[in-house]
C-alpha cells in the first residue's frame, strides 16, 4: 500500500475543484478520478473542473500534515525528497501532463513542474523539466528523458537539498541546478498526480497515469 497520510488530493468536479482531504483519503476514498491500493490510479479529463486559478483540470495530491493541515516548508530546514515509480497510461491531444512538482504556496508558479510530454511521430514522451529560476522568472524548459514508452513504468526523483541544490532524475537521467536564494524564503510543497496541460476535446480526453510508489521525505540533519 501507498502512504497516503500525508497528501491531500483535488480532483476535478465542480468549479472551483474539490479538494478531497486527508483522512478521507486514509478511509479509502476512490471515485472514477482517483484510486488506491497497491497503486494510485489518477485521471483528469480536458473537461474537468479547475482548482482557483488553474487553467487546466487536474487529479493531483499536495502535501499536509497528519493531521490534514497543509504542509509547506522553505528548502533550508531540511532535505527534502519526492520519489516516484509511474507510468503515463493517457495523454491530452497537446500530449502534455504534469507528474510532479514543487509548487509555492500562496502564487500561481510553482518553482518547478516535472511535465511527460508525448510525440505522436515517435510514439514516445520526453520528460521535461519547468524550472524557474527566480520566484518572478518565466520558467526555463529542459529536457531530462528521451523515448520514454507510454505504459510503461520509470521513476523519478525530485530532490532539494538544504544547500539549494536540486537534482531530478527522470528514466535513468540526471539534470542539476543551484536555486537562487530568492526561493529561501519562499514556502514550498511537493504535488503528485495528473495536472492535464490542455481545456478542449471530448471528457473522454485527459490524462491518466498509474503511480506504483510515492513517498516524500524531509530529512533535518541530527535529528
Amino acid at each position: 500500500m501507498i502512504a497516503l497520510d500525508t497528501w491531500n488530493l483535488s480532483i476535478p468536479v465542480g468549479t472551483p475543484a474539490a479538494t478531497v482531504s486527508t483522512q478521507a483519503l486514509m478511509s479509502g476514498y476512490a471515485d472514477t478520478y482517483f484510486k488506491s491500493g497497491n497503486t494510485l490510479f489518477f485521471w483528469a479529463p480536458v473537461t474537468g473542473g479547475k482548482t482557483a486559478n488553474a487553467k487546466y483540470a487536474r487529479s493531483e495530491l499536495r502535501e499536509t500534515h497528519a493531521d490534514g493541515s497543509v504542509y509547506n516548508w522553505q528548502y533550508r530546514d531540511a532535505d527534502n525528497m519526492l520519489r516516484a515509480a509511474v507510468a503515463v497510461n493517457q495523454v491530452p491531444s497537446a500530449g502534455k501532463i504534469v507528474i510532479g512538482q514543487i509548487h509555492c504556496y500562496g502564487s500561481t508558479e510553482p518553482m518547478l513542474k516535472l511535465e511527460y510530454q508525448y510525440k505522436d511521430a515517435k510514439r514516445l514522451g520526453n520528460i521535461v523539466v519547468k524550472f524557474r529560476t527566480t520566484p518572478d522568472a518565466e520558467p526555463t524548459v529542459i529536457t531530462v528523458a528521451q523515448l520514454v514508452p507510454m505504459n510503461t513504468r520509470f521513476t523519478y526523483t525530485i530532490h532539494l537539498t538544504p544547500a539549494g541544490n536540486l537534482t531530478v532524475n527522470a528514466f535513468n537521467y540526471q539534470w542539476n541546478v543551484k536555486v537562487d536564494p530568492s526561493w529561501a524564503a519562499k514556502s514550498l510543497y511537493f504535488k503528485a498526480g495528473v495536472y492535464t496541460q490542455d481545456d478542449t476535446g471530448y471528457a473522454t480526453e485527459g490524462g491518466a497515469a498509474t503511480f506504483y510508489k510515492l513517498a516524500i521525505d524531509h530529512t533535518v540533519k541530527g535529528a
